[in-house]
């Protein structure tokens, strides 16, 4: 094997696409793409993400969503990355999306993204976010034997390397199981 050096790059396979949504003192739904995010603990997510619309908005609701973006959603979840909701008030409209209250926290669930994570804001220092994570929520249509189905989901991963969009591969294993053939 020949290796080759790129020097300290935020290169990490696989990186997921989470939109962050939120609503603002007016109850306006906002959503933004945040691709450097990931489970921190059973119930805790962390997203690193600067200053937003979005870092504004769940500052004075205390809550957050996050949901996964999806093959059939490539263009509306790109647009809510690239565009800014303090320059475009109404993006998340122009997007195409549209919003139902959680019933957990105040922020809005994509109606157009069939799973989410609904979270309270627990930390928001030096760009990373820190989330409670109270309900995991999705569509029926994405659901095989009550579970989460990633073929029906069709989520989408983060090429940082060749700034791309990559759609799930097929399984390849059976985790917590596989590695006992070495036991």
């Amino acid at each position: 094997m020949s290796r080759v050096n790129f020097g300290a790059k935020p290169w990490m396979y696989p990186m997921p696409v989470l939109i962050v949504g939120t609503y603002d003192e007016s109850g306006v739904p906002n959503a933004m793409n945040a691709a450097w995010g990931i489970i921190t603990d059973t119930n805790e997510i962390s997203i690193s993400m600067g200053e937003h619309k979005t870092t504004e908005n769940f500052a004075k609701t205390g809550a957050f969503t996050v949901s996964i973006a999806t093959e059939d959603t490539v263009i509306p979840c790109d647009y809510v990355g690239i565009e800014s909701a303090s320059k475009v008030p109404d993006k998340f409209a122009k997007a195409g999306f549209h919003a139902t209250k959680s019933e957990y926290v105040n922020a809005p669930l994509i109606d157009e993204l069939p799973m989410a994570l609904e979270c309270k804001v627990k930390s928001f220092e030096d760009g990373i976010l820190i989330g409670e994570i109270v309900n995991v929520n999705a569509d029926e249509s994405i659901l095989t034997d009550g579970h989460i189905d990633p073929k029906k989901l069709k989520p989408i991963v983060y090429d940082p390397v060749n700034h791309s969009y990559i759609g799930l591969g097929e399984k390849v294993g059976n985790a917590f199981k596989d590695g006992m053939a070495l036991k």
